[in-house]
């Protein structure tokens, strides 16, 4: 058997919008993941469904895995014949051990790579409003382990430092504070000296603290600091309310579930992102297309389309059997709504039908209206009320399902989460099948039937979105932060 490949791969300060290409290119093809516990849910959310993932995390104080198991595991995994991606917050080699890592790897002849991530020492402070070196303020930066092998701060020529007038900050530092302030204070640093604290930089959680060296302590204790926490040093530190740019986004200060499909999610995780959430893109569901034959297309007058998944499973059908649009003669187009129309206008076809609300009822309900026979293109295991509206009001219809829903396995357990976002009946009965312990303090849904869907299966606080758009559907959460 061949020798496996290691890629040792920071995982950034938590945001996954903070991951690098190159990170995420090697996590998707991984058939192993050992990841630390600051690894954010975003990032573990990338993890491919079909990889071991194994959770080594350590927390201060308290190591579930000591490190030299976990380099055991490395080897191991890698001499089996297996890429493994061993994911570790920030980055690698800064104070994260990826050095002992890389150590044992060269022992063992493995081949590995080294993928570098965003350290939060600089992007937690600047998602607070505090750039680490700044023009007349601050022009060296100097980057301090506040948990050394020994115990306590690492041991520096503070007294040189004091003298530069540049920043300092401090890594694993939360419980560390009396420390680094009588420490400094004692080589020279003077008590006003502006300092900063910057908890769970990058994500929903963050917060931010600003004091000085000499009344910091008091302050950190009254705020109930916590780590993971940065801690900073220097004059610009006191930029922190001018520059506090994260304050002006909506939704700063929510961790959103987003249940899509995998190819569904960009557009939906991409507005949630531009106004400040904390995306976690967690698809529940995945369409597996199938091998139906296509029907004579020009003998209905209506053709229908539920959702833009089948749409683009329609005319792979049609390429699959070498037919093409032509046989659509002169039948109309109907749409349930924008997406699904979008996807048959990129197709080149222009909907004759779209109702003025996006669901199955009120699509019957026009086409009933328009009259004329309907061939519905759908999913295999597609909510019933579109059907029932039809045959309810006599309209002759046919249906060929062009894909199945099927549920998809949780390669972990998010934690924290404000809001988990519903567009369909099916992602909420694969959330709660993936995630059958995890409650959704907001349950969002685009519409109705997925409301229903949800209050069936037990989920509390439900709202719908007043259209079912994914607009509409973000709106939920803009109008839940209002007073």
């Amino acid at each position: 058997m061949s020798v496996g490949k290691v890629w040792l791969v920071g995982a950034g300060p938590g945001d996954p919008g903070l991951l690098t290409c190159r990170a995420r290119e090697v996590l998707e093809r991984a058939e192993v993941v050992i990841f630390d516990r600051l690894v954010g849910d975003g990032v573990l959310a990338l993890m491919p469904r079909a990889a071991r993932c194994i959770d080594v995390g350590k927390e201060g104080g308290r190591h579930p895995v000591p490190q030299r198991e976990i380099e055991a595991l490395i080897v191991r995994e890698a001499l089996d014949g297996r890429n493994v991606v061993r994911l570790k917050g920030g980055d690698p080699f800064l104070f994260g051990r990826g050095g002992e890592e890389v150590e044992a790897l060269l022992a063992h002849g493995i081949p590995y790579e080294v993928v570098p991530g965003v350290t939060s020492a600089v992007a937690a402070p600047e998602c607070a409003g505090i750039p680490v070196t700044h023009r007349g303020l601050a022009n060296s930066l100097h980057i301090v382990t506040a948990h050394t092998k020994e115990g306590g701060i690492a041991a520096q020529d503070y007294d040189a430092l004091a003298r530069l007038n540049g920043t300092l900050v401090f890594l694993m530092g939360a419980t560390a504070i009396a420390e680094i302030c009588s420490q400094l204070m004692s080589r020279g640093f003077a008590a006003d000296t502006p300092m900063a604290a910057v908890e769970r930089g990058t994500t929903a959680r963050q917060r931010a603290l600003v004091g000085t060296l000499g009344d910091f302590e008091r302050k950190a204790s009254d705020f109930g600091l916590r780590p993971p926490a940065v801690i900073l040093v220097g004059a610009v530190a006191a930029l922190a309310s001018q520059f506090a740019w994260r304050q002006t986004l909506p939704l700063r200060d929510k961790k959103v579930l987003v249940t899509r499909p995998a190819n569904r999610q960009g557009r939906l995780s991409r507005m949630l992102r531009d106004l400040g959430a904390e995306v976690v893109e967690f698809p529940c569901i995945a369409a597996v297309p199938l091998e139906t034959k296509l029907p004579p297309l020009d003998v209905h007058d209506w053709i229908g389309f539920t959702s833009a998944t089948g749409v683009e499973c329609f005319f792979a059908r049609l390429t699959a059997e070498g037919r093409d649009v032509r046989e659509l003669g002169s039948a109309k187009i109907a749409a349930v709504g924008p997406a699904t129309a979008a996807a048959l206008r990129e197709r080149g076809l222009r909907p004759d039908l779209i109702p003025a609300v996006y669901d199955g009822v009120h699509l019957g309900a026009e086409l009933a209206k328009r009259g004329g026979s309907v061939l519905l293109f759908r999913a295999l295991d597609g909510s019933p009320e579109l059907t029932e509206t039809l045959r309810g009001r006599g309209v002759d219809f046919d249906e060929v399902p062009l894909y199945r829903t099927e549920t998809l396995a949780a390669p972990f357990q998010p934690a924290d989460v404000d809001a988990v976002l519903f567009t369909s009946a099916s992602t909420v009965r694969g959330f709660k099948k993936a995630c059958p312990g995890l409650e959704a303090p907001l349950a969002c849904c685009i519409g109705v039937q997925t409301a229903r869907e949800a209050e069936r299966l037990g989920l509390k606080n439900i709202r719908v979105a007043a259209r079912a758009t994914l607009e509409d559907l973000v709106n939920i959460l803009k109008e839940d932060g209002q007073p």
